[in-house]
């Protein structure tokens, strides 16, 4: 029996079953929770286009809004940030410390291994993976709720499977997430898909065929002004899609509007929220992320990328208005993210850099080995870029081990664009850290994202306005990733029909999403089990959280 469903079943035996609407209630108990994630929608970007917005995304800010929240450890990435929306818990509990991270116990050459994974499935490996949620230590909202009502269905749905699993879950009964060229499910998953499924994967194949112009939208021309990033690259201009470039699909409005598609028409396929127990339905809107790292955040990529979100939000939330059932939504976002360095530099933010292509393992591991007459050929060092987890080999005499990581916290502090280094054993001795989220020290957020079994021996963190991409032109021009404040704030936004809205402007996390939903459907969820609170939202809103 895994960790996540000891945890569900005594969480089961310790609580009633969903119970049904309280009388007193002044809105009926949500028959559907529907949790949006929109992959690297900082808080910055929220209030940047707030007032730009006129559909779903106004509506949703005219509910319970928290403009300001926090995915509050260092590990600001997309499958970490995931991990926390739907199961009340930083990383530090959920296990997921990063997209990718080490394993030098593995049989496989590069030890790297995905978040959603299973190595131990023949043939994968890091590159071609075998899509799991088994490294996912607890359970979420829809695996809580099937435990005590096993009617309960719960559907994910995303472009990029991590988000699909993470917010999913252990046991769904649809899960769909992009795959490259169409959306696909878990392997093992032999049932016929839905007829939703094969209609938007047949309507996406039809689209990407053909060559689309670019549709630049009038409130984003002032934004639409090139920037060279060398000979061969540019940013800043919103260019047209080739015929059959499915790359470029993915940093386009179309993107989001497929899996808008999809989740639509699963939710009236499968008549979620219409049987007799909550369903859970969760929508990974990727696009944002891909404009994010391709184009950056700040021109007129983003912009019509702001205005298609805001599109697409606006017809999902038509369409749970058409199933005529009581529900609830929240959006929020997996991290936040930065511009562009080049354009940061001509804003005001001169600081802002890339970061030194010297700052990789491969060169501190050649550092070492000749300080301390190791093996040069070996590999002393592994880490998945210039921040985050750094691991030293397994195989280091063990007399010289503990000197070796000493030795390679003390280059790496000297380094002008690293901030600090935690050691494992610096983490390890700290107690967990407490709210307020704003106020807490680099290792406190270092801390939240610290899994004793499977992080590095060393956690870097870079300084602010370090971009960890050297060269702009071999990939991604911008990423996220940092224990700073553009990556850690995000926008937590609650909505009912018939709310009353209010907005709150002080910290909370995104931790405190599931206990909060909890409170609205009668899920009582063991605070010792959690990192979360639950949020009393309105009055009208009818949860408690007492």
């Amino acid at each position: 029996m895994k960790l996540w469903q000891r945890v569900t079943i005594a969480a089961a035996l310790a609580v009633p079953a969903v119970a049904q609407a309280e009388a007193a209630a002044e809105m009926a108990k949500p028959k559907l929770i529907v949790a949006i994630s929109v992959d690297q929608f900082s808080a910055d970007l929220f209030a940047e286009y707030r007032q730009h917005f006129t559909g779903g995304m106004k509506r949703l800010a005219n509910g319970v809004v928290f403009p300001s929240g926090y995915q509050s450890h260092a590990a600001t990435e997309t499958c970490p940030g995931h991990s926390t929306i739907l199961t009340g818990s930083h990383p530090a509990r959920t296990g997921i410390i990063a997209n990718n991270w080490f394993d030098l116990s593995l049989p496989r050459d590069d030890k790297m291994v995905y978040c959603s994974e299973d190595p131990s499935v023949p043939g994968s490996s890091s590159e071609n993976y075998s899509v799991s949620p088994q490294y996912l230590k607890v359970p979420t909202l829809g695996d809580r709720l099937k435990v005590v009502d096993k009617a309960t269905r719960v559907v994910s749905v995303a472009g990029k499977d991590r988000a699909a699993v993470m917010m999913g879950g252990h046991d769904t009964d649809q899960i769909w997430f992009w795959g490259g060229k169409s959306y696909v499910t878990l392997p093992g998953r032999t049932a016929t898909p839905p007829a939703t499924v094969s209609r938007v994967n047949a309507s996406v194949a039809a689209l990407v065929a053909r060559p689309a112009k670019a549709a630049l939208p009038a409130m984003c021309r002032s934004r639409s002004v090139a920037l060279p990033l060398g000979p061969t690259k540019q940013v800043g201009v919103l260019a047209d899609r080739k015929a059959e470039d499915f790359r470029g699909f993915r940093a386009a409005v179309d993107f989001d509007a497929a899996t808008a598609d999809l989740a639509i028409g699963l939710l009236d396929e499968m008549k979620l929220g219409r049987g007799a127990s909550t369903d859970v339905l969760t929508i990974g809107l990727s696009a944002t992320d891909y404009v994010g790292h391709t184009f950056g955040t700040e021109g007129a990529e983003m912009c019509a990328q702001m205005v298609g979100l805001d599109e697409n939000v606006g017809r999902i939330l038509a369409a749970l208005d058409a199933t005529r059932v009581p529900y609830a939504v929240v959006l929020t976002a997996d991290h936040g993210g930065h511009d562009v360095t080049e354009r940061a530099q001509t804003r005001g933010f001169p600081e802002a850099s890339r970061v030194d292509p010297q700052l990789r393992p491969s060169v501190f591991g050649a550092a070492l080995a000749e300080q301390f007459g190791l093996d040069p050929k070996a590999r002393l060092v592994w880490s998945d870029g210039p921040f985050g987890d750094w691991y030293v080999a397994r195989d280091i005499p063990a007399d010289k081990r503990p000197l070796v990581i000493a030795t390679l916290k003390a280059r790496l502090l000297a380094h002008r664009q690293v901030a600090d280094v935690f050691t494992a054993d610096d983490l390890r001795r700290m107690t967990p850290p407490r709210p307020p989220v704003e106020e807490w020290s680099l290792a406190e957020r270092a801390k939240a994202s610290f899994d004793p079994e499977r992080s590095g021996d060393l956690v870097v963190l870079l300084k602010p306005k370090v971009m960890p991409i050297s060269d702009p032109l071999k990939g991604s021009v911008a990423t996220h990733g940092s224990p700073w404040q553009n990556d850690r704030r995000v926008p937590i936004l609650f909505y009912r029909p018939g709310t009353t809205g209010f907005e709150q402007p002080l910290s909370i996390e995104t931790v405190d999403i599931l206990p909060t939903l909890g409170a609205l459907v009668g899920l009582t969820i063991p605070a010792e089990e959690i990192d979360g609170r639950c949020l009393d939202l309105d009055a009208g809103a009818g949860n408690s959280c007492r």
